[in-house]
């Protein structure tokens, strides 16, 4: 089976836009929908989930810490119990919106910091798998990381992704920025196409780490998101038909 590509998308927020998520549509498999803590709000969500109808793009939805201002990029000191509840209040925003359309809810994936605290962390993982469980539905994550562990003892499963515009440090973990640089288009797949040859990427350190991955992610505020998008649509679709 080919990977999948995902995107984090309905980022946008009263009148701000971010992102060209009429252009990325056409190219993923699956859109992570902001649920209005780092971005979005009730109006944006809900064009989201009727662009993502559409083009038959299956929905999950994108959850982050309460951080508006800084795009929930900025870790914090939060309990698991709240971690739960705070997950718990974003996907049910997004399923009202999901029902109201008759969409399904497909998956669930943290954004931002959320995600990365997640990864390095099992009480916090675990608190999220808490929230997600009651809804039936998969996580996006990280595998060979607390995502994968505390998914797995929590019943919840993992949909393990690799990010084909962020590089991974030394050890392992994401990089993570406010604003994300470029990536050559061309570069974001040869990256691919080499972690579904080699389970394998090459870190900043210029080591390389086992990856295991079913879906690829390419953020939407990435700059040349669609070309980026439209060259992992191309080459997967080629590849699957000489695999």
């Amino acid at each position: 089976m080919r990977l999948t590509i995902n995107c984090d998308m309905g980022e946008g927020f009263g009148l701000y836009r971010l992102g060209d998520d009429t252009a990325m549509m056409p190219h993923i498999d699956l859109a992570n929908v902001a649920c209005g803590f780092h971005a979005s709000d009730p109006p944006t969500m809900r064009q989201t989930v009727r662009l993502a109808k559409k083009h038959a793009v299956k929905v999950g939805a994108h959850p982050s810490l309460p951080d508006l201002q800084g795009f929930g990029r900025r870790a914090m000191v939060i309990p698991p119990a709240e971690v739960t509840d705070l997950v718990t209040y974003q996907v049910g925003a997004l399923k009202a919106f999901l029902d109201a359309e008759s969409v399904a809810l497909n998956h669930v994936k943290p954004h931002g910091a959320l995600y990365g605290m997640a990864a390095r962390d099992e009480n916090i993982a675990g608190a999220i798998a808490d929230a997600v469980l009651p809804f039936g539905v998969p996580i996006l994550g990280m595998a060979f990381t607390a995502h994968e562990t505390a998914y797995m003892k929590k019943g919840v499963e993992l949909i393990p992704e690799f990010y084909a515009d962020l590089e991974y440090d030394a050890g392992g973990n994401l990089i993570l920025s406010r604003v994300h640089d470029a990536v050559d288009p061309v570069k974001a797949a040869a990256r691919v196409l080499r972690v579904m040859r080699d389970h394998a990427v090459t870190t900043t350190a210029g080591r390389d780490i086992p990856v295991k991955a079913s879906t690829v992610c390419v953020h939407s505020d990435t700059p040349a998101a669609v070309a980026i998008a439209a060259e992992l649509s191309r080459v997967l679709r080629n590849n699957s038909k000489t695999a």
